[in-house]
């Protein structure tokens, strides 16, 4: 029965995906051109990514819509504007264990331990955007990475002309739904901003329901996984953290799990570290899941964004990671702030609520009015 709740809230959140790109379709480009227009600016996109993954608290539903945005029949939001929502998505995600280890604040040691190896994925995060967002600016890399991969993809054994039946039964399952919509609105508009709404709310709790289903379970067998992989080589504790990520669909239950251990005095920060690493690459597969299943003449659009997410996450990892100097920079922020956080629990309070939510609306209000 669970392997069949699985299975059908995949299909739900898939169907989410396709009735968010037919909604949009039915909406018209003009309004559309006018709600983008504020991600031409790559840091803005950043924020919003940011922004809106911190409030639904998952960065795979983020991903899932920016795909369902991307790959839209009326193909709303470009590429480019959409890989600096991804990179800001991937900062955002960190946002939950960052909270996880506040539970840690009434003992010092613990919530020292518990803070340092939250924050270390929060520092690694923002040091890839840093990297690669201005290089991405200039070179368009990830873009065009993605691009080529994709074209390998679906020209693969004639893979472009395979009709998949999933996409056959979204179709025929999503007919019904805007059926009644229309019967329900007279307006066009009003029958596409509901098909909309509803998609979003689809998505949002397919995936909640998911994650917490597969927790559930998963649950025995990835604490083992983590336990495994916690003494190992980091390659294969980024392995297990690819691993559980993927099993669970979720890098924040990935990551969020390693928090109480490392308050526990269970796991150092260096073991816990190429984990929470591995959670960043084993999120990138919602989204491709997302974007497989979409059709049209902007499916490849969705595929490229899913690919310049998983492209992004590995090179950060390969730039960052094999480098000591480059690698203890975020280990020594996350030591650094630990230490900070304890002397005054307000600035760990500070520090997640100016980093996720004050400093994305703050450059969100600037951009309007500057704009």
């Amino acid at each position: 029965m669970r392997a069949l709740a699985v299975v059908l809230l995949l299909f739900v959140f898939l169907l989410g995906v396709n009735g968010l790109g037919e909604g949009f379709k039915s909406l018209g480009r003009g309004l559309l051109d006018s709600f983008f227009a504020a991600t031409e600016n790559p840091f803005m996109g950043l924020m919003v990514g940011l922004l809106a993954t911190t409030l639904v608290q998952s960065s795979s539903v983020t991903t899932s819509l920016i795909v369902g945005l991307v790959a839209a029949p009326e193909n709303p939001l470009p590429i480019a504007n959409a890989v600096p929502m991804i990179m800001g998505a991937n900062i955002g995600t960190t946002v939950t264990n960052t909270i996880v280890a506040m539970g840690h604040m009434g003992r010092k040691e613990e919530f020292r331990r518990a803070f340092s190896v939250a924050t270390c994925h929060d520092f690694f995060n923002y040091i890839a955007v840093v990297l690669l967002l201005p290089l991405e600016m200039l070179t368009g890399f990830l873009q065009r990475g993605a691009t080529e991969l994709s074209s390998l993809l679906t020209g693969f054994s004639g893979m472009e002309k395979y009709d998949s039946p999933i996409k056959g039964l979204l179709k025929a399952a999503l007919e019904p739904i805007r059926d009644g919509i229309g019967a329900v609105f007279r307006s066009d508009r009003l029958a596409a901003i509901a098909l909309i709404v509803l998609s979003v709310m689809l998505i949002f709790t397919a995936l909640m329901l998911l994650v917490r289903l597969l927790r559930e379970l998963m649950h025995s067998r990835v604490e083992i996984i983590v336990s495994r992989g916690l003494h190992r080589s980091p390659l294969y504790a980024m392995l297990v953290g690819i691993l559980v990520t993927a099993l669970v669909q979720s890098s924040s239950i990935t990551t969020s799990l390693l928090v109480p251990l490392a308050g526990a005095g269970l796991l150092t920060l260096h073991q816990a570290f190429p984990i929470t690493i591995g959670a960043n690459i084993g999120t990138t597969i919602t989204a491709l899941m997302a974007a497989l299943a979409v059709s049209g003449e902007h499916a490849q659009a969705g595929i490229v964004i899913a690919l310049v997410h998983l492209l992004f996450n590995v090179s950060a990892t390969l730039i960052i990671f094999p480098i000591k100097a480059i690698r203890n920079v975020p280990l020594r922020a996350a030591t650094w702030l630990a230490r900070v956080a304890i002397r005054s629990r307000v600035w760990a309070l500070l520090y997640v609520a100016v980093l996720f939510y004050l400093l994305p609306a703050l450059f969100a209000v600037v951009n309007h009015y500057l704009g």
